[in-house]
């Protein structure tokens, strides 16, 4: 990479972590408060009925889901509301007139989604400390699946706010979209616990096989083969950025 396009890439991503870090509030604190509810109601008061889940405890078992959970989120809101802000405020123009090659402004702004789920996944793993003992299986699973789901949910953001026309846009999907697909996707319950039909319907959910792969980095269990797991992952992270690259360079949603 040039040394300009490198400079370009740090001044992004300077902007879009001070832009979270100076609302840490805001950013990093609520959701380590919803986490501990879910551990406290979920886990301690539920997991107590639910009893065991593949030979671990229903805490234990729904811990990584909550991680990324949390993940998941972080990523895909910090880059909707930060792209589509420099669109309202017509500052993305600038970047656009700029000798700046367009992948460099979309791994700015993804990067800057990635290091906020990733702060915010650590956050709650600490949360989780008080809750569980914490075990490590694989620990390269964890990291790898971490940040390609992180990756890829601040490339959809990004693309949600390509499109978006307004603020009450870029919650559309989060709220109809986004949040089934999580709650659906293995965080509180395993697959196998579900009805044959609804079973296979499920493998139909891309968050079931980050969910899962997950998992199985902490606790060594899974609901879905692992290599198709990443194989979708990686798969589904370059079509977005190509996707997001290209849908720039169109200038969709930017120019009118």
């Amino acid at each position: 990479m040039q040394a300009g396009y490198r400079i370009a890439l740090k001044s992004i991503l300077y902007k879009e972590c001070n832009r979270f870090l100076r609302i840490w509030v805001q950013t990093l604190v609520p959701p380590a408060i919803t986490m501990t509810l879910y551990f406290v109601v979920f886990g301690s008061l539920i997991g107590r009925r639910v009893g065991e889940v593949h030979g671990f405890d229903y805490v234990e078992f729904m811990m990584p889901g909550l991680i990324m959970l949390s993940v998941i989120n972080n990523a895909y809101s910090n880059v909707s509301s930060s792209f589509f802000s420099a669109k309202f405020q017509r500052n993305i123009e600038e970047l656009l007139i700029a000798p700046v090659p367009t992948f460099v402004i979309v791994a700015g702004y993804v990067l800057g989604g990635v290091i906020r789920a990733v702060l915010v996944g650590v956050i709650v793993t600490v949360v989780a400390l008080f809750f569980v003992d914490i075990q490590i299986h694989n620990l390269f699973v964890i990291l790898s699946v971490l940040l390609l789901t992180a990756t890829l949910f601040a490339l959809a953001g990004l693309i949600n706010a390509v499109y978006a026309k307004t603020f009450d846009d870029i919650s559309i999907i989060p709220t109809f979209v986004l949040s089934p697909l999580t709650y659906l996707g293995g965080v509180f319950f395993s697959v196998s616990m579900l009805p044959g039909f609804w079973q296979q319907v499920s493998q139909l959910n891309p968050v079931i096989y980050m969910v899962n792969a997950f998992r199985y980095g902490f606790l060594g269990i899974s609901d879905v083969n692992l290599t198709f797991a990443f194989s979708a992952l990686v798969s589904l992270t370059l079509v977005l950025f190509v996707i997001a690259v290209r849908l720039i360079d169109r200038g969709t949603g930017i120019r009118s």
